[in-house]
């Protein structure tokens, strides 16, 4: 069973606690197998991340969409200042972002918290 541990209504932000492990379903995406919705490093940018688009291909297997975001100009994203945080999420308009397969959702997503990129990036296994 999950419970909010914190809920911000100006950021538009709901951080949840669960205690079964988080499961990521696997799919293809040019011939490997891809964890869809984690977040990685690396890419054309500083991020990415691999999402279902919502569509099926020929064979009936899910369409996945590799989707990169952030910088690539080696700056780090300071998340932890609150007030950079909400300028970030009102000037990119956060609260709109609903649309997993573009690059503005994930990088509001990133800025949601101060420790949200560590969490994202976290890997399950540690």
């Amino acid at each position: 069973m999950a419970k909010v541990v914190y809920r911000s209504k100006s950021l538009g932000l709901e951080i949840v606690e669960s205690a079964e492990p988080v499961v990521f379903q696997e799919a293809e995406y040019q011939g490997r197998k891809v964890k869809l919705g984690k977040v990685q490093r690396g890419g054309s940018r500083k991020f990415q991340v691999y999402v279902n688009t919502g569509k099926k291909n020929k064979d009936g297997s899910i369409k996945v969409k590799k989707v990169s975001f952030g910088d690539n100009t080696g700056l780090s994203i300071k998340t932890k200042d609150p007030a950079r945080r909400k300028s970030f999420r009102a000037r990119h308009k956060c609260d709109q972002k609903k649309d997993k397969t573009k690059a503005g959702y994930w990088s509001c997503r990133m800025w949601s918290g101060p420790d949200a990129v560590k969490n994202m990036l976290k890997k399950w296994w540690n």
